[in-house]
C-alpha cells in the first residue's frame, strides 16, 4: 500500500471512530509522539524532536477542549487539571531535554489510556461505578480509576 493509502486509511479509521475510540486514538498518537521525540533527542534529531513535541501538546489541549464540563462534573475538572499538567511538564522536560520525564509522561498516559478502555469496553462493570480521576505528584493530583 502505498503511503497516500495508508494516510487515507488512518483519516478514515480517525472520522468513522465513535467518540470512545477517539479518545483512545489520541492518547496512542500523544504516546507515539512523545516516544518518537526520545528517539529524536538521542538522535540530535532536534527538528524531528520539536513537531513531536508540538504534535503531542496539540492533541492534549485537543483533549482539552473535548472535556464536557456540564455533564462531566469533577471528571471533566480533573482530567482538565491532568492534561494541563502533562502539557506543562511536556513543556519542560523539552526545554532541560530531559528524557526521563518525558517517560513518566509516557508512562501516565499509558495508564490513563489503559484505564478508559477499562471503562470504555469493559462488559461486566457494576451499576452506579464511574471514571474518577486520581494521580498523586507532589502538589498535583491526577490520575484514572474506579468512583462507586
Amino acid at each position: 500500500m502505498n503511503e497516500t493509502g495508508i494516510n487515507a486509511y488512518k483519516q478514515s479509521n480517525v472520522i468513522t471512530a465513535d467518540p470512545k475510540r477517539l479518545v483512545i486514538l489520541c492518547y496512542d498518537r500523544v504516546i507515539s509522539n512523545l516516544k518518537l521525540a526520545q528517539e529524536s533527542y538521542v538522535s540530535k534529531d532536534y527538528e524531528t524532536k520539536a513537531k513531536c513535541v508540538q504534535k503531542a501538546q496539540d492533541i492534549i489541549c485537543e483533549l482539552m477542549n473535548a472535556l464536557d464540563f456540564e455533564h462531566g462534573g469533577e471528571v471533566a475538572k480533573n482530567l482538565f487539571s491532568l492534561y494541563n499538567f502533562l502539557n506543562r511538564h511536556i513543556l519542560e522536560a523539552d526545554l532541560k531535554m530531559d528524557i526521563k520525564a518525558i517517560s513518566e509522561d509516557i508512562k501516565m498516559l499509558e495508564e490513563l489510556k489503559s484505564a478508559w478502555q477499562g471503562i470504555f469496553y469493559a462488559t461486566a462493570k457494576p451499576a452506579g461505578i464511574e471514571p474518577a480521576v486520581v494521580y498523586d505528584r507532589g502538589r498535583e493530583k491526577m490520575a484514572a480509576s474506579y468512583r462507586a
